[in-house]
């Protein structure tokens, strides 16, 4: 391999591993370094994303959703099953393998694209010099480039009193893991994470409690979306528990003893595993060495301008070590223009038209402004909404709860916030975000043909309804 690179991408997750293919494409001599390990042994790029996060954890969703209808709903479709149970140990194999096939993807993606690996982490130093240190503890080496794209992600928060043991009480890749369902689960955090693993194991049996320190449910989300989650929630058994603060746990005789406080004082509960999923930070460990020219901000985040330039020349950062939402697409799209600024083409990305997606069931998804955001601005608007329970398809698949609300700027039409609640939302919102990134109104949705029977004609009939005018609901 080379020491001198044209790109060298520190990180190898869905922002860097896409940073170092465009890189590549674009005629670039690039290398990639990144340090995740799969259960066998040898390397596995595609960070937390492909490893720990989003691919395993949809996995699982899909797996216990797949038994949780096989219990509860298949006999309203005539299909009945006796005595059916699950194999955790099969589930968590399926999980590693669909793991490992995407990240053994991307190495074959990089050995495509020229890219050349480093299976280690990697070390910024003054004038784009950077130290990989080998996965495998063999001796270090220097490299330099003409630019250096950080991409070191984010790992878990934890809070005071209670420390992760990796048994018994886990972060979300402890609660990819597990061996058997627990009997009780709690879950500090009712967030995104929280509410997607939480699902999981209670699909698949745990009595889960979810202690929220947050009085408000889903606050990021549009409000008539979180009422409504609330709601959904509660029906599929999820105690979720807003208020209440975790002042300690620990682990007593094999159980977790969780003291907290809420608006009724102070009390306990125990459980057989505790999930703390409080939140993300930026990762920043061991990744800058002194004279690298790199500034941090107050809250960890490395500092970029509006093209994800840090304050050390032909040194970028992008992902969840950045401003911005902590989304795996979000850090893609700023990996790859990041290798066009590089090669002198123009790239840019609008985050107000970045997708939100919780992938519970029903899913949540949104893009641009909440309700709440454009009261709070003065924005004057117009709403629509459509609700799934009106929906042929929907209610033809069994899945007729949830809704689609539509929010338009009051004097133009153009759309500024679309909120779906339901079946396939994280599918339905895209249509949605073509849609605001070409700055078009909720007319011109309605006047699109919608295929019949779809999902998607919920979103049509919402962006009727800003106007009054939807046929299948009142007006």
């Amino acid at each position: 391999m080379s020491d001198k690179y044209d790109v060298i991408v520190i990180g190898g997750g869905p922002g860097g591993y896409v940073a170092a293919i465009r890189a590549a494409q674009l005629g670039l001599k690039t290398a990639c370094i990144d340090k995740f390990t799969g259960k066998d042994g040898k390397a596995a790029p595609g960070g937390t994303c492909l490893n720990v996060g989003c691919i395993p954890s949809k996995a699982l969703l899909d797996s216990s959703k797949h038994f949780h209808h096989l219990q509860h709903d298949y006999a309203d479709h005539g299909i009945n099953v006796k005595d059916a149970s699950i194999d955790i140990s099969k589930m968590i194999e399926r999980k590693d393998g669909v793991v490992k096939k995407l990240t053994g993807g991307v190495s074959q993606l990089f050995k495509g694209n020229k890219i050349d690996f480093f299976h280690g982490t990697g070390s910024l130093g003054a004038g784009r010099k950077v130290t990989v240190n080998p996965a495998d503890g063999g001796d270090a080496q220097e490299i330099t480039a003409d630019n250096v794209i950080l991409a070191s992600g984010s790992v878990p928060i934890s809070i005071p009193n209670v420390a992760f043991d990796g048994e018994y009480i886990i972060d979300n890749e402890g609660a990819l893991d597990l061996t058997e369902t627990p009997k009780r689960l709690g879950v500090i955090g009712a967030g995104v994470i929280g509410l997607e693993l939480g699902s999981v194991w209670k699909r698949l049996g745990s009595e889960v409690t979810l202690l929220e320190a947050m009085d408000s449910f889903l606050p990021v989300a549009d409000a008539d979306i979180s009422r409504q989650a609330a709601r959904e929630f509660g029906k599929q058994g999820l105690d979720i528990r807003l208020g209440t603060l975790v002042r300690s746990a620990s682990v007593v005789d094999g159980e977790v003893v969780v003291t907290l406080e809420d608006k009724d004082g102070e009390s306990q509960l125990t459980f057989d595993r505790l999930l703390v999923c409080v939140g993300r930070k930026a990762y920043t460990e061991g990744l800058l060495q002194d004279g690298s020219g790199v500034e941090l901000l107050d809250n960890g985040q490395i500092k970029v301008d509006d093209h994800s330039r840090t304050t050390a020349d032909g040194v970028w950062a992008i992902g969840d070590c950045v401003r911005g939402p902590m989304l795996a697409h979000k850090a893609s799209e700023e990996g790859v223009a990041v290798a066009e600024l590089i090669a002198g083409k123009p790239a840019h990305i609008h985050f107000d038209t970045v997708p939100w997606v919780i992938y519970t069931d029903p899913e949540i998804a949104w893009v641009g402004k909440t309700e709440k955001q454009l009261k709070d601005e003065g924005v004057a608007y117009r709403s629509g909404s459509f609700p799934f329970a009106a929906n042929g398809r929907a209610l033809a698949g069994g899945s007729g709860s949830g809704l689609v609300k539509m929010l338009a700027d009051e004097e133009t039409d153009e759309i500024l916030g679309v909120h779906i609640i339901g079946t396939n939302a994280s599918e339905l919102i895209s249509e949605c975000v073509v849609t605001m990134e070409f700055q078009g109104a909720s007319e011109d949705l309605a006047r699109i043909v919608h295929a019949h029977p779809t999902l998607s004609e919920a979103v049509h009939e919402a962006a009727l309804h800003v106007d009054g005018r939807a046929i299948h609901r009142g007006n």
